[in-house]
Order: structure tokens, then sequence, then C-alpha cells
């Protein structure tokens, strides 16, 4: 059965390893107002660090100390934070972890520049694992960090690709893909490969983690996409309804317009169409009331489940063969947890 305490008080547990080497890697000097103030911003505020949770969690599992993989978990998280920098000034979002955005309160110009810095410090933690790990093992760890950036960056130009462009015209299998290199790559699949490549001493094959941090990662953009909609305010970090506002196709808003009728389809398509300045709450709350007319919140629930029942199946494949132990039970936990959080 799953414990949710468990799973909180084990990313409590890694959450606190993070930031004993952010404070190594975050530099405590000037220019502090326009630069590192700024960069110990995101990486300072509320967030569950998932990402180098994972990392840590499987290597422990695969028998190595986890310890060792905190330099290439911080180097994740890294560059998790600086894309978040970026994310919110290509959305235009107001909120982040439920605080201002940093574009909103310090400007796009002094935002940009702290995400690019964020950019540059996550290449110590790196090079750092030539001490730690060896030439070679660091050598697949950066080359699997290197791969994580590009795919991350090729998914979300195809998203804003599709908003610029004002294309309406994805299924089911092209968000899957670009929900593959925007989210999985970096918040589940690489963090497992590189936690198994340390854990193993780099003897695993870590394309037998790709499945398994797939389903995982698919899972958990579906699940935040749908508390965007739906999500209790105050327990969500970003704005609710912020998606539509901005014209993300989510699954859900996917679901709607392959579902709607020539009239609604129309309206959503020229709603789309305009920049996010222009779209209104009540317009907004109009999308969600077609989203819900078409059974298109639940659709997303039930390909959320879904996936995390196909990420549990791939866990027993990947995991299963390891001892039980409690980083083990952590991340099949995890799975479960990820998509039980509150709607």
């Amino acid at each position: 059965m799953l414990s949710a305490d468990a799973v909180e008080s084990g990313l409590a547990r890694y959450r606190a390893q993070l930031d004993e080497a952010l404070v190594r890697y975050l530099p405590d000097r000037e220019p502090r107002k326009y630069l590192y103030d700024l960069v110990r911003s995101y990486p300072s505020r509320s967030g569950k660090g998932l990402r180098p949770a994972l990392c840590m969690a499987t290597a422990a599992a695969f028998g190595g100390d986890p310890a060792r993989a905190v330099a290439s978990a911080t180097a994740i998280e890294l560059f998790h934070n600086a894309f978040l920098i970026h994310d919110d000034i290509e959305d235009g979002s107001d909120l982040r972890r439920g605080l201002t955005c940093l574009h909103r309160e310090h400007g796009v110009a002094l935002a940009l520049n702290a995400g690019d810095a964020i950019l540059a410090l996550a290449v110590r933690p790196i090079l750092d694992n030539l001490q730690l790990l060896g030439p070679a093992l660091t050598f697949a760890v950066a080359s699997e960090i290197e791969h994580m950036v590009v795919q991350s960056v090729e998914g979300q130009a195809i998203e804003l690709g599709w908003i610029r462009e004002n294309d309406c015209s994805q299924e089911t299998g092209d968000y899957l893909e670009m929900c593959l290199k925007k989210t999985c790559w970096y918040t589940a699949i690489h963090p497992c490969r590189i936690g198994a490549l340390i854990g193993s001493g780099g003897t695993i094959d870590p394309n037998r983690l790709n499945r398994f941090g797939y389903f995982l990662g698919a899972a958990f953009q579906i699940q935040d996409d749908l508390l965007n909609l739906v999500g209790e305010r105050g327990s969500y970090g970003k704005e609710i309804g912020g998606d539509l506002l901005e014209g993300k196709r989510t699954l859900m808003l996917i679901h709607t317009l392959n579902m709607s009728g020539v009239r609604d389809k129309a309206w959503l398509q020229h709603f789309l169409d305009r920049p996010r300045e222009q779209r209104s709450e009540k317009e907004a709350r109009r999308v969600l009331e077609l989203m819900q007319e078409h059974g298109s919140i639940e659709f997303g629930r039930q390909c959320s489940r879904f996936l995390a029942g196909a990420a549990l199946n791939e866990f027993y494949e990947t995991y299963g063969c390891l001892p039980d132990t409690p980083d083990r039970r952590f991340v099949h936990d995890l799975v479960l947890y990820m998509i039980r959080r509150k709607l």
C-alpha cells in the first residue's frame, strides 16, 4: 500500500542532501542584487526535488552510495531551474512555486541572465565527478546530460511552434512525442539512467530504464497539466488555468479540439490565435467548460493512470531483481504518489 508520508519523507531526505550541495555550487558573492540573489531564487523555493531524488534513489537501489550521485543530481536540478526561468518568460507566466516569477519581479533581461548563469553553474558539478567517479563514468554522465538538454529544448521548440503557428491539428500521439522530448527525458529517464550508471559503476545498460522513465514522466506531465486546470488553489505552485491562457497544447485541450463540433472548434481556434494578454479568464473558463462537456478531464485522468500502471509494470521489469531496500521502495511508491497529487 502506498504511504504518502514515506514518499514525502524520502523526498525531504534527498532534498536535504541536494540543498547542502546547492550551498556549495551557488556563489555567495557580488554581484548579488542583479545576479546571484536571482540565481538562488528558484532553487530556494519549495520544490520537491523530484529529479535529483530519482537520481539518488536509483543509484542506491542499484547498489551504490547515493552520495556519489549528489553532484550529478545537483547538475540536473540546476538545469531544471534554468529551464523554469526561461519557460516562464516564454509562456508569460505569473507564478512559480507559489511566488512571483523572476521576470515579473525583476524584468526579462535580468531573469534571462540569471537563467543563463544557472546553466553555466551546472557545469561545475559535472566536472567535479572526475574526482568522484573517474573519467569513464564522468564522460558517461556528461553524455547523458548533454542528450537530456538537447531533447528538452527540442520538445520546448515543438510546443512553442504549435502555439506560434496556432496549430490545432495534434492527436494524442503528437502530444506524447512532444512530452517525451520536453518532459520525460529530463524529469525521469535521464535521472534514472544516471543513477543506475553511478550505482552500478557503469556496468548496467541504461537503455533498460527508458520505458520506465517514459511512462513515469508522461504520467507526471499529464497530472501536472490536470492540476493546472482543476487543482486546488494554494496547493499548486502556478496560476490555476494558466496553461489555457498560455495556449498550451495539453492532452486535454487536444482532446477537446478533436471532440468539438465545427462551431466550438472555430471558437477555440480563434481563442488560441490571440496573444495571451488578449485572452480573458472568462474565455478560459469557457474552454474548461468545453473540456468538461467532452470528457477531456476524465480522458486525461485515465491516460495518466494508464501510464502510471505501465510505469509500475516496467518498474518490476527493471528494479524487480534488486534487493528490497528503502530506496527501491521509494522509487516504486513515487509512481503512484505523483499521480495522486491533489486535483
